[in-house]
């Protein structure tokens, strides 16, 4: 029985996905869990690719998506353990998926570690966040209103 102060959950955003690959149709990103902010996108590769340290490879995923509502946009963002453990992370650092776009979706791969990384086929190599966007309107102004950051500039508030 659901709890009547708790609003109702909004319903998902409904995206449009092409499969530019048939191989993919055992691999469509999904949330691990109830709780997860990103769906998992994996390498389309034929065949293992070793990346060497310092190299960056574009890697498909053979899915195009396409938002369609220009008050959402996604997110390919690295996965944390492929980070910390072997160095794998986006050469893009976040690559920015705009509403319209309906290319495929592809995953600038780059081992900063210190050792060449095997990326074996159909393996989990970065997240999908779908996150809102708002779009601002830009007014030029000859000053600001005065405050406390205003002319302190880059990394005034301390390190702290």
């Amino acid at each position: 029985m659901s709890d009547p102060q708790t609003p109702p959950a909004p319903a998902a955003p409904r995206l449009s996905v092409k499969l530019l690959d048939e191989r993919l149709r055992d691999y469509l990103p999904r949330y691990a869990t109830a709780g997860a902010a990103g769906m998992d996108l994996r390498a389309l590769l034929d065949a293992p690719l070793t990346l060497q340290p310092g190299e960056c490879e574009l890697v498909r995923t053979g899915l195009a998506v396409h938002i369609g509502d220009p008050g959402l946009a996604g997110l390919i963002l690295p996965r944390s353990g492929l980070g910390h453990k072997h160095g794998i992370v986006l050469g893009n650092l976040v690559g920015l998926i705009d509403s319209d776009y309906q290319g495929e979706l592809m995953i600038s791969t780059w081992n900063r570690g210190s050792r060449p990384f095997v990326l074996e086929p159909f393996e989990r190599l970065a997240q999908y966040v779908v996150v809102p966007v708002v779009q601002a309107e830009l007014e030029v102004v000859d000053d600001f209103a005065a405050s406390a950051r205003g002319h302190g500039g880059f990394g005034s508030s301390g390190r702290h």
